[in-house]
């Protein structure tokens, strides 16, 4: 079964790769298609994945999976939320995001600091698909005052895993794989897909 991966994010494709190794799917990366990024305008993670997969099934005549993820905080009602990738605005870099947040939270102390990672994901069979599949993941953590590891991208520094007692960025990618947003959301894709036919 071959599946074209909706996203140009290096991190973001290695990680869903890694997910659906064993999976019996193919995975094409977007970029092998030329493939023109959609807008972001939906008003939540559902919407925006949505608009990504279908923008890439309509170009390319492909199934497509695509995600949208992000972080969401609770002393800021939420925020960055569908807007992390430019938190500190358009072209922001990882580290742009990072500070930006890390100053919003710069006098709250730890037990304040709980956040989560949320990710929607979606397939659909082609562009004109109206019953996608769509499957969500939500990992608690809270936010560090200081960015630790080096592993992962994005928020992942900054991300505290409790149960671990490390950030994302000082995880391995097979645990980081087994823990994270992503993750849970692509093994119910994954599910989902082997168990309906087409």
């Amino acid at each position: 079964m071959k599946v074209l991966l909706a996203t140009s994010n290096p991190g973001k494709l290695r990680e869903l790769q890694a997910l659906l190794a064993d999976s019996g799917i193919q995975v094409l990366p977007q970029t092998a298609f030329q493939v023109r990024e959609a807008p972001e305008t939906g008003l939540s993670f559902v919407e925006n994945a949505l608009l990504k997969a279908r923008n890439a099934a309509r170009q390319t005549g492909l199934p497509s999976i695509a995600d949208d993820s992000g972080l969401e905080v609770d002393a800021l009602h939420g925020a960055p939320g569908i807007y992390s990738a430019r938190y500190a605005g358009p072209g922001a870099s990882d580290a742009d995001n990072i500070n930006k947040l890390l100053r919003d939270l710069q006098y709250l102390p730890m037990e304040k600091r709980t956040a989560r990672f949320r990710c929607s994901m979606t397939y659909l069979r082609d562009a004109a698909d109206a019953a996608p599949l769509i499957c969500e993941g939500v990992w608690e953590g809270r936010i560090l005052e200081a960015p630790r590891g080096k592993n992962g991208f994005g928020y992942d520094p900054v991300f505290l895993v409790p149960e671990r007692q490390c950030s994302s960025a000082e995880l391995g990618p097979t645990d980081k794989n087994r823990l994270s947003h992503r993750g849970q959301a692509l093994r119910k894709l994954v599910a989902q897909l082997t168990a309906v036919p087409g």
